[in-house]
């Protein structure tokens, strides 16, 4: 069986690909900058693939994907169309918070609800009264 790195470690490193490609950003180093968008943008969709397992942690790593997208585009957009990009960026910022916005008022509220149900259905850990009584 091939060993992966935890979703943590995977997570950790992406934060170091992000940090650089924002480092050549403010440099305005800009092919090193553009050659980072690749493996930061698949590092983010890799992590989102192995989230999806749970619908809180793939929304927010499907957050986690449009927020460096919009980062990317709007890098790009600086480095080589006069900031033209800002629009595409504004739309992928928003996506991304449709995803974090759909778990907090939807999907989290449903996860409460169900563990409340099923507080419910076992007694809600009170101690079932004697048979017969």
């Amino acid at each position: 069986m091939r060993h992966l790195p935890s979703l943590r470690a995977t997570e950790n490193f992406h934060i170091v690909l992000w940090l650089f490609k924002d480092l050549c950003w403010v440099r305005d180093m800009k092919l090193l900058g553009t050659l980072m968008v690749v493996p930061t943008v698949l590092m983010a969709i890799w992590i989102a693939w192995r989230s999806r397992h749970d619908i809180g942690e793939l929304l927010h790593s499907l957050a986690v994907v449009f927020w460096i997208g919009a980062n990317s585009t709007w890098m790009l957009g600086q480095f080589f169309w006069n900031d033209g990009t800002r629009p595409l960026a504004t739309l992928l910022f928003v996506a991304g918070l449709v995803c974090v916005a759909w778990y907090y008022a939807v999907e989290r509220p449903r996860r409460n609800r169900n563990l409340r149900r099923g507080s419910q259905a076992d007694g809600g850990g009170l101690p079932s009264p004697p048979h017969g009584a």
